[in-house]
């Protein structure tokens, strides 16, 4: 880990313990107890009861799920060779930050895991092309465009906030209802926003390029040589092609008769955490053409996810607490009287984003923010649709600024946080002027 990183912000797991400490002291000072019990007692109680809430922990493990077998999609044989297809075209600083910012960007909008590390590799194996090709590269600004995706994920399909309010049985759908995919990322507002940054970003990130066009690689191309082993007795099942493809075969088969053979799912709605997911995982067995390949990158995936999937049970029990308490209630009201119909989805954006430096999970930030915006909101009666998707941008454009997502990254390009810093900066503002223009307009 990138010393730099450690000196800018503690480790989430910390900032975590101490919004709970903070949140705590809060609901002490600010709330009365409900209960004949001792409020500390009772805060204690609805903060345990929020860090073991089933409906949160199935969205905790959605989530994680969805970072994971994305993460092991971007690391099968397919996706490698099409990236080293399109790298050949990666002939100098400016050509490689647009090419690599598009395919990533256009990549995070389908899923986020897999977004995240496609850029990682992308960027990585345009480094090795320079090295080998003798091109003059500025190997940061080319880290820098492999982590756009996270600045656009938060409004693709995989974007937490909006595919759980589609789904039935969320934790707020008592006050929201189920809300369509239609309504969010399918939105003629969100559909606008992704295509302005498609095409926006890498313009930006080629025309960065052309200002900074230095050679500044440090890589070590050298390969390790793998020792093949015969494959004996039981372990061919864990090598079986023809298993791996009728196990994948058969859940992707069954997700696209689910979609669109089925005259009840024909809808948007059918894109849910579960079913993205179970897509996810059909995709990744045919990819990796075996099961032991499969659990091999698993086994890669899962350490990018660890320390986030500790972080999931600390937010939900600083909701609990908020919740319990009645301060969703009372921050809520504060934002309905400082707001109207017109600041309410900026505010929502620019306190979003603040959030998402000190919880950097989107998951995290919507149980413990969602309550708070939803009633907000309805007091206010601005769209539900519309203040998810401000919360959405405003989690996702401090990626830019908080380092934690590209922990994966720096590990693949052998970059450090405050190498890709700098250009990661400018695509942030870049980030404000279209997501602020876009809020105002609709």
């Amino acid at each position: 880990m990138d010393r730099k990183r450690t000196n800018l912000l503690p480790t989430p797991f910390s900032i975590a313990v101490l919004l709970t400490f903070i949140t705590f002291l809060l609901a002490l000072i600010f709330t009365e107890p409900i209960s004949k019990d001792n409020h500390l007692i009772e805060l204690l109680s609805s903060w345990e009861k929020g860090l073991w809430n089933p409906p949160l922990l199935v969205f905790a493990l959605q989530m994680m799920l969805m970072l994971v077998i994305g993460h092991v999609v971007a690391l099968s044989e397919p996706i490698d060779s099409l990236i080293k297809k399109i790298t050949v075209y990666c002939k100098n600083t400016a050509i490689s930050a647009a090419i690599i910012t598009f395919f990533t960007v256009f990549v995070a909008l389908f899923n986020w895991g897999l977004g995240l590390i496609f850029g990682a590799i992308f960027a990585r194996k345009v480094g090795e092309h320079a090295i080998k090709n003798k091109i003059n590269l500025n190997y940061p600004l080319i880290g820098a465009a492999g982590y756009s995706g996270l600045m656009v994920w938060h409004g693709g399909i995989s974007g937490s906030a909006p595919i759980k309010i589609a789904e039935s049985g969320h934790f707020l759908e008592e006050k929201i209802g189920v809300i369509s995919q239609a309504e969010t990322i399918f939105s003629s507002m969100n559909i606008l926003t992704s295509l302005l940054l498609l095409i926006i970003l890498p313009i930006f990130m080629y025309l960065l390029g052309k200002k900074n066009d230095i050679n500044n690689i440090n890589l070590d191309i050298s390969k390790k040589e793998k020792i093949s082993e015969k494959i004996k007795g039981v372990e061919k099942i864990d090598h079986s092609k023809i298993l791996a493809y009728i196990f994948g075969g058969l859940i992707l088969f069954f997700s696209f008769y689910k979609a669109f053979i089925l005259p009840d799912n024909i809808s948007l709605n059918i894109i849910t955490p579960n079913y993205i997911n179970f897509v996810l995982l059909g995709i990744a067995l045919v990819m990796h053409k075996s099961f032991y390949n499969f659990l091999a990158a698993v086994n890669d995936a899962i350490k990018g996810a660890s320390g986030i999937l500790i972080q999931f049970p600390l937010y939900f029990g600083i909701m609990g607490i908020m919740s319990h308490s009645g301060m969703v209630e009372m921050m809520s009201t504060f934002f309905a009287n400082i707001s109207n119909e017109t600041s309410f989805p900026i505010l929502t954006f620019l306190s979003a984003g603040i959030v998402n430096i000190f919880v950097p999970s989107g998951g995290g930030q919507w149980a413990i923010q969602g309550p708070i915006i939803v009633e907000a909101a309805n007091q206010l009666a601005v769209s539900i649709p519309k203040s998810v998707m401000a919360l959405a941008y405003g989690d996702q454009i401090t990626n830019m600024l908080q380092p934690f997502w590209a922990l994966p990254l720096l590990g693949i390009t052998g970059l450090k946080a405050s190498e890709i810093l700098p250009y990661t900066i400018k695509l942030f503002f870049i980030g404000i002027i279209i997501f602020i223009s876009v809020l105002l307009i609709f």
